[in-house]
This record gives structure tokens, C-alpha cells and sequence, in this order.
């Protein structure tokens, strides 16, 4: 059975929006178009892949095992054109989390500075993004307009883990905040059972921030804040102005100079902050290898991924991808497009 592939980005559209008009927008298309494409489709394939309903549009039980699949179809055709056009363009990459400044972990590799090695002789143009958070950078990676991110990858925020794929790259220490009023502030370092009496000030809703989450469910910290995620500034001057709290934060992340707070390394255990790169194997840009290569080499060069369980803490389904080293050799096998299946 060949597929035409203009019905099958029609279908992947459509699903993807859950809305005709906006797919046909898109596509640039007229309604009554796509319509028929994807009405062809299902008569191809003998069954019917999405549900009309009033305004919503919703792919049935066969549309959702065929979305995969056609996804990775559609993906494969693109990559099969740039590799005739010998045109793949600029590497494409989005950083969220832009609270604990991922982007300079990213400068360090296409910026590095003058006294350390450099690594990225051989790597292509990069473009690099803003994105909102993981299920933003997840929606664009499959619908195709970037081709990786960088952040912190949690299970919660991944929804379709099967179809992409992610490697940890830097375990970063991290420190404990503290306002000068707070009765810690004095301390040289600090165990995190030490913090059991404070409240963790979290700098966004709670159920956003798994990392924060783990580290209060595993250390007993009880006493929690919220507050609206308006920039590093503001967070430091609501730590500033209320004494009992505390937060985490990534120590090499660069702070604004808000007088009357206090970073406090953590020791035993050290908690470690995973960031990671995440892609789409069924259409990795074929540059994507040397990124991932010059990240391993300067994690080796740098120590990024020491992690020494008896020492330092993640959480635990970090822990389980901290087990996984990212190689020279590994990255070049984990950016290898996956096979159509």
C-alpha cells in the first residue's frame, strides 16, 4: 500500500490541532481540501481516523496508533529532501527553564571561553530559541520546527516519551538561597535535613517544578510557598522579605545583586540539578551528532556528569538516566535517525 503523503500531513495536522480551520491555515489549504485529503486516507486504509464533532476534532482509537507512525513517516520524507538538497539549514535549538539560565550551559559549547578547550570546531550554524516549558518543547520537536532543547526532562512533562529521546549532559550542584534574616544564614554549608524548619519557596506552582517537589518529599521539608515565576530579581526579593524561607538554585546559574541574600552551598548528600538534550530520532538533523559529541567531551573536560551515589543526590528517575553516560561514541550512536517501523 503506497500512502500519499500530502493526506498524511493532512491527518498529522488536523490531529495535531484538533481543529479543520486551523489545520487548514497551515497547510494553506481551503477546508473542503483537507477534508478530502484525509477522507481519501481513511478509505485507503479502511477505517476512520479522526472524529467530527462540533468545532473539536479528535483522532478515534486507529487514528491514535496510526499518529506515531505517520509522524515518523512524515519525518523521514523531510530529511529524505534535505538530504538531496544537501540544505538541513542551521541546528535549531530551544532552552526553557529560564529561570536557572539554561542558555549558558549552550554558550559553553558554541562560545566557550578563551582559557578553555574548544570543541566546536566541526559544529554547524546554531539557532537558538525560547521556549515556555517541556510540553512546548515536546509539541514542537514532533510537529518539526526545531530540532532539539535543552532543559530539565521529567517524566511528568513527557507525555510521549516513546517518540523521542533525551540524554543527560550536565549534573549541576546546587545551592540553597536564603534571605539574611533567615536563622541559617550564617552557615558556611548546609546538610538539607538542616532546612526541615523552613518552607521551600517555590518560584512558580508546585506541580511545574518536579524537581523541587523530590527534593521536599525526600529531605521532609514540609512548609511550602508559591509564588509567580516574574524572574530571578523578584524571587530573591521575596526570600529577602521573608525570613523562613528558602530556595534552590543550579550554583553556577548567574544572579542578579539583590543585597540581604545568601547562597549557601549543600553538602550530604550534594543535590544535583540533570539538564538535559531532548530530539526526535525519527527526524534528527544530520548535525545533531557533533552537538551531542562536543557536549560529552566538554562534560568530560568539565566533570559535568560525576555522580557518585553515596555523595550526591537526584532524583530517583535521574538517577536511573544518570547511569547512562553520554560518550563521544554514545552520542554519535543516540543521534542516528530511528528506523521507519
Amino acid at each position: 500500500m503506497d500512502l500519499d503523503l500530502a493526506q498524511v500531513r493532512a491527518f498529522v495536522t488536523t490531529a495535531d490541532t484538533r481543529h479543520f480551520g486551523h489545520a487548514a491555515a497551515d497547510l494553506g489549504l481551503t477546508q473542503q481540501a483537507l477534508s478530502k485529503r484525509i477522507a481519501r486516507l481513511e478509505s485507503l486504509l479502511g477505517t476512520r481516523l479522526l472524529e467530527r464533532g462540533h468545532g473539536a476534532v479528535e483522532p478515534t482509537p486507529a487514528g491514535h496508533r496510526f499518529l506515531a507512525a505517520a509522524r515518523r513517516a512524515l519525518a523521514a520524507a523531510d530529511a529524505a529532501v534535505s538530504a538531496v538538497r544537501d540544505d538541513a539549514g542551521p541546528l535549531r535549538v530551544d532552552v526553557w527553564g529560564h529561570l536557572y539560565d539554561p542558555s549558558r550551559t549552550l554558550s559553553e559549547i558554541l562560545d566557550p571561553p578563551p582559557d578553555q578547550p574548544n570543541h566546536t570546531e566541526d559544529l554547524p550554524a546554531v539557532e537558538l530559541g525560547r521556549a515556555r516549558d517541556l510540553p512546548a518543547v515536546v509539541a514542537a520537536l514532533l510537529r518539526g520546527e526545531i530540532d532539539a532543547a535543552f532543559g530539565r526532562v521529567h517524566r511528568t512533562g513527557l507525555p510521549r516519551e516513546d517518540e523521542l529521546a533525551h540524554r543527560i549532559v550536565r549534573l549541576e550542584p546546587v545551592d540553597a538561597l536564603l534571605g539574611d534574616r533567615h536563622p541559617l544564614s550564617g552557615a558556611e554549608q548546609l546538610r538539607p535535613a538542616d532546612l526541615r524548619g523552613s518552607r521551600l519557596l517555590f518560584p512558580a506552582a508546585a506541580h511545574r517544578l518536579d524537581f523541587l517537589r523530590h527534593f521536599a518529599e525526600d529531605f521532609g521539608i514540609e512548609g511550602r510557598v508559591e509564588a509567580v515565576n516574574l524572574g530571578a530579581g523578584h524571587l530573591l526579593t521575596e526570600l529577602r522579605d521573608t525570613p523562613d524561607t528558602f530556595t534552590l538554585f543550579p550554583a553556577d546559574a548567574r544572579l542578579p545583586d539583590i543585597p540581604g541574600v545568601r547562597s549557601v552551598p549543600l553538602i550530604d548528600p550534594v543535590p544535583l540539578y540533570a539538564w538535559s538534550l531532548i530530539w526526535n530520532p525519527a527526524a534528527a538533523h544530520p548535525r545533531l551528532r557533533d552537538l551531542l559529541q562536543a557536549l560529552a567531551a566538554k562534560a568530560r573536560t568539565r566533570r559535568w556528569l560525576e555522580y557518585v551515589p553515596s555523595r550526591d543526590w537526584l532524583p530517583a528517575e535521574d538517577a536511573d538516566r544518570a547511569r547512562t553516560p553520554l560518550t563521544a561514541e554514545a552520542a554519535g550512536d543516540a543521534a542516528r535517525p530511528a528506523p521507519i517501523r
